[in-house]
């Protein structure tokens, strides 16, 4: 009897599918894309008509499309359940056409977790291929094809080959090198506070003391502003021996608000603060925790919902079961009496999609730790407590403030300080769940506990503490806060935060330096050739606003054709103009300088490029000629720290030094293997797989050989 065919992206992903479909469904995985734009040329013809795409199957997905050809010529239906966004309705479009599956068999289903709940209601009630979706991704990828093919010959002409441009890449570089010179033109201020140990009179213990800082003189308007030394000196002499009084004491509960459950790009800011996770590292473990892993006799279960999410919505049924839940562990007390919502302004959310939540509260971090490794616990156990603590109550705190009154004891001007507390009185949200702010504290963190003061009590002064500080530049981009100013302009998607911060990092425009990203010159060279001749590419609203456009097309607002035509006219225009008018950059001007030093001649060593890629060389040449090879970054984490893998050159015998790939924290990690290791990971155990040959792969954590899955970077990425 014949079955009916699920095809979804993995076989992780077809494993838990098909365990809860049972034996009526044959389920079988694609492995990522199988058909796309050719590889080695553009691809699509551009005519007054508009654009016309050659699409081609993947030559290491030959095996893979015959099989799914012949399963679902043999089924009675197909059913489509690739991931539920754009892209997965676009894979689902390239599988129709790729497997030359009939359109009469054909039904899409579309589920934000992998449970037997979710799936059962998305096979009753299957829908058509949403022509809208695939039209806004087929206009996507074209326009990152004729962007990266256009463009990135340009900057081989200019200033090297190998380099390569993107509509989105660009833009984020020009975020960090735009930071990067408000850094170098920053002109730091000088600047002093007073601050007083006081005390209440009687009596003066040391327990009962307390700081306030000078905040105004009488007579001159807002906070006072102390400019240098002198100034500083001036005011503690007239405060020395002041008599000090509580003038005003103001007390108020104020609340704490718990923060949404996570988006994707939340859910990667969070994962760099809290855990040190890449945001490619943490998309990978997310995606194995939504396609499902092995829960003992519970089988494989997706733990968590859909990763690629822009909204904060969240399932009745989920928001009921956590406030049941939240009472049974924590109280009533802790349960709000109706459900919390969020509503977050994303510049193109998608709100029919869920928030990143588990999908079962009962599932506590604790009772799924032992089918976890470390990574896949740490991040579900900050998902799982994000979603509970978004179901809370407020936190309470009773804040006070105190205006303290001085009297200038040879100028007789009036003084006052301020001093504020807080204390918590109620915990709410904050029993499960703090959300860390950009410089890793936990935000929400109260000040120093005041004693009971009241109005006119008098004050013993136990010393004046000037201090001189100076003005901040504004700080470095991290993985976090680039991701963040990204969504913030409406630049990029959730699937495309990871792949690009990878894409610039590999291809040197920036280094990360204790978490923070800094330009290479090479970076700094590019942008500001591209923001000279491509104004509207590198212009933030611009790629915002064809942001915006993809989406309309997606709702069906608008149609496809017209929005890429209105981009292409002055695109193409100034390709030509600057290929004829762009001067080209010096090479010397992009060398790359190092901490490294020439052990011949003891000078700096550069970074240089030569016919077989980027080297080490003396900044002493031609004098000194030393040269050695640059260690060159593969695009994985090391699976033992966290830190890059890159390609090293052994001693070797014979046939000459061999390469392998090891951990750049060498010697504290000495992880190394003989193969490349690939982006994505394992399609099985989601492991770190090894490159045998051009298209294989094998698995360093389980049995799996086979072809290589289809990489996670964009396309534009891959352009």
């Amino acid at each position: 009897m014949a079955k009916d065919l699920v095809i979804v992206e993995s076989p992780a992903k077809a494993r838990t599918v098909g365990r809860f479909l049972g034996n009526k469904y044959i389920a079988k995985a694609s492995m990522g894309h199988v058909r796309d734009l050719p590889r080695g040329k553009m691809g699509v013809e551009v005519d007054d008509k508009g654009f016309h795409p050659t699409y081609a199957n993947l030559p290491d997905k030959k095996k893979i499309i015959a099989e799914l050809t012949k399963a679902s010529k043999e089924a009675n239906a197909v059913y489509l359940a690739t991931d539920p966004d754009r892209e997965g309705e676009a894979i689902s479009w390239h599988l129709l056409h790729a497997a030359k599956i009939p359109k009469s068999k054909v039904r899409r289903v579309v589920f934000h977790e992998i449970t037997r709940e979710a799936i059962q209601e998305a096979f009753d009630n299957p829908r058509e291929l949403d022509q809208n979706l695939i039209d806004a991704q087929q206009a996507r990828r074209i326009l990152d094809r004729l962007v990266g093919y256009r463009l990135s010959p340009v900057l081989w002409g200019k200033v090297r080959r190998g380099l390569s441009a993107g509509r989105v890449q660009s833009v984020a570089l020009r975020l960090i090198v735009d930071r990067e010179q408000e850094i170098k033109v920053f002109i730091p201020k000088e600047y002093w506070t007073i601050e007083a140990s006081l005390s209440k009179r009687p009596p003066a213990q040391p327990q009962s003391r307390f700081t306030a800082q000078l905040h105004s003189i009488k007579g001159q308007k807002g906070q006072v502003k102390i400019d240098d030394g002198s100034r500083a000196k001036e005011l503690t002499s007239d405060l020395t021996g002041a008599d000090y009084r509580v003038d005003t004491v103001r007390r108020r509960e104020t609340h704490s608000r718990p923060s949404a459950p996570f988006i994707t790009s939340t859910l990667q800011q969070e994962a760099a603060r809290k855990l040190r996770f890449t945001a490619r590292r943490t998309m990978q473990v997310a995606q194995q925790l939504y396609e499902g892993l092995a829960m003992g006799d519970e089988g494989s279960t997706g733990l968590i919902t859909y990763m690629r999410t822009d909204s904060t919505n969240v399932a009745a049924s989920a928001l009921h079961e956590t406030a049941r839940f939240v009472k049974s562990a924590y109280g009533e007390a802790y349960a709000p009496k109706s459900p919390r919502f969020y509503t977050r302004k994303v510049k193109g959310a998608q709100e029919a999609h869920e928030a990143i939540r588990p999908t079962a509260i009962g599932r506590t971090p604790q009772s799924v730790r032992q089918y976890l490794n470390s990574e896949q616990a740490r991040l579900y156990d900050l998902i799982w407590k994000r979603m509970v603590a978004s179901q809370m109550n407020d936190a309470l705190f009773d804040s006070t403030r105190v205006d303290i009154a001085a009297t200038g004891k040879s100028s007789g001007a009036g003084y006052s300080f301020r001093a504020t507390g807080t204390i918590l009185t109620f915990p709410g949200f904050r029993a499960v769940y703090m959300e860390d702010v950009d410089n890793g504290a936990d935000a929400g963190d109260t000040s120093d506990q005041l004693p009971e003061l009241g109005d006119g009590d008098a004050l013993d002064c136990h010393g004046l503490t000037p201090e001189q500080h100076f003005t901040q530049p504004p700080p470095r981009y991290t993985e976090a806060t680039i991701i963040k100013a990204l969504e913030e302009q409406g630049i990029g998607r959730p699937s495309t935060y990871a792949p690009i911060i990878a894409t610039i990092m590999d291809r040197d425009y920036v280094r990360r330096e204790q978490g923070r990203f800094i330009p290479t010159k090479l970076g700094v060279a590019v942008t500001g050739l591209l923001t000279a001749h491509f104004p509207d590419i590198m212009d933030i609203g611009f790629t915002a606003r064809i942001e915006k456009e993809l989406d309309e097309i997606a709702s069906g607002e608008r149609e496809w054709t017209p929005v890429l035509k209105k981009f292409y006219g002055p695109f193409d225009a100034a390709i030509d103009r600057a290929m004829k008018e762009a001067e080209r950059v010096p090479r010397d001007q992009i060398d790359e300088e190092t901490d490294e030093v020439c052990e011949k001649c003891e000078r700096p060593m550069v970074i240089k490029t030569g016919r077989f890629g980027r080297f080490l060389s003396c900044s002493g040449f031609p004098e000194c000629r030393n040269s050695r090879p640059l260690l060159k970054r593969v695009g994985v984490d090391c699976p033992e720290c966290g830190n890059d893998i890159v390609e090293r050159r052994g001693k070797g015998k014979g046939r000459g030094p061999k390469t392998f790939y090891g951990c750049s924290g060498y010697p504290a990690c000495n992880f190394a293997v003989n193969q490349r290791p690939l982006p994505q990971p394992c399609p099985d155990c989601r492991g770190m797989l090894l490159a045998l040959g051009r298209t294989n792969a094998r698995c360093t954590a389980c049995e799996f050989k086979g072809p290589a899955p289809e990489s996670e970077t964009t396309a534009e990425a891959a352009d």
